[in-house]
């Protein structure tokens, strides 16, 4: 009996604190660096190398094809791709910084449709904005006054989200048509910047691929969910085949 008890105790502890699946589905890494600028600035570097480093280039492009594909359609890695295997480095840096460009699109693109989502949006903005800095030297060799400018319009995007402060202390009420301003200045200027014809990016949403800890933990204890009873209905079993079992042994 008390063998079974502990293995009970066991059991129940595991089924309180075991976290579900889908909190590890998707990890944001350091808030303030985003991937595809990391392998820009790399490829810019193996580039810029005499003679120039198109293998490695590759190698380091192919680590955020599928990723590329998956947002923003074939098109761009393959014509990356093609530049590469051309060796024409102008090139391969051109389409690379409207990439970049695309990549701000798609992260402000979702932090207007998830807006009260604070948590989240405020890290795809850090990610937006750590896109900009691998963007901002070319940006600053053509219009220094822009590149400043473009500074403060991500500063007044952050400003734009408000806070929810900690128990309502510090709370700042949210404005998304300031949002809406800046975001509007930035991809405005940057598609001018780099001459794209367009700023359509992907078709998925970062709200259902990209969500913080606080946000899965909060969809885990959400009731109105059918897969969140599961664990519930496990607990209910078991008490009820312990208090059987219990009951059993005392006729017995």
């Amino acid at each position: 009996m008390k063998s079974f008890r502990l293995f009970f105790c066991l059991l129940l502890i595991f089924i309180l604190t075991y976290p579900p699946m889908t909190a590890f589905a998707y990890s944001y890494g350091d808030p303030n660096e985003e991937k595809v600028a990391e392998v820009y600035k790399q490829m810019a570097e193996k580039l810029n190398q005499q003679p120039p480093d198109f293998a490695e280039a590759k190698t380091i492009f192919e680590t955020v094809k599928e990723e590329l594909d998956m947002h923003m359609g074939t098109e761009p890695s393959q014509t990356v791709l093609a530049d590469i295997d051309a060796k024409n480095k102008e090139a391969v840096l051109r389409d690379m910084k409207k990439i970049l460009v695309l990549n701000i699109a798609r992260r402000l693109e979702n932090i207007e449709k998830n807006f009260k989502q604070y948590e989240t949006s405020k890290r795809l903005l850090a990610k937006a904005f750590a896109t900009y800095e691998a963007l901002s030297p070319s940006v600053q060799a053509n219009d220094a006054a822009l590149d400043k400018q473009l500074r403060t319009e991500f500063d007044n995007a952050l400003q734009s989200l408000g806070n929810p402060g900690l128990f309502g202390v510090g709370k700042k009420q949210s404005d998304i048509e300031k949002f809406k301003k800046s975001k509007e200045f930035i991809l405005t200027s940057l598609q001018k910047q780099f001459g794209l014809k367009s700023l359509k990016v992907g078709h998925f949403s970062e709200s259902a691929t990209e969500k913080s800890d606080a946000a899965e933990k909060k969809e885990w204890t959400d009731l109105s969910k059918l897969k969140n009873w599961i664990p519930l209905a496990v607990l209910v079993v078991v008490i009820a085949g312990v208090v059987i079992y219990s009951v059993r042994r005392k006729r017995n």
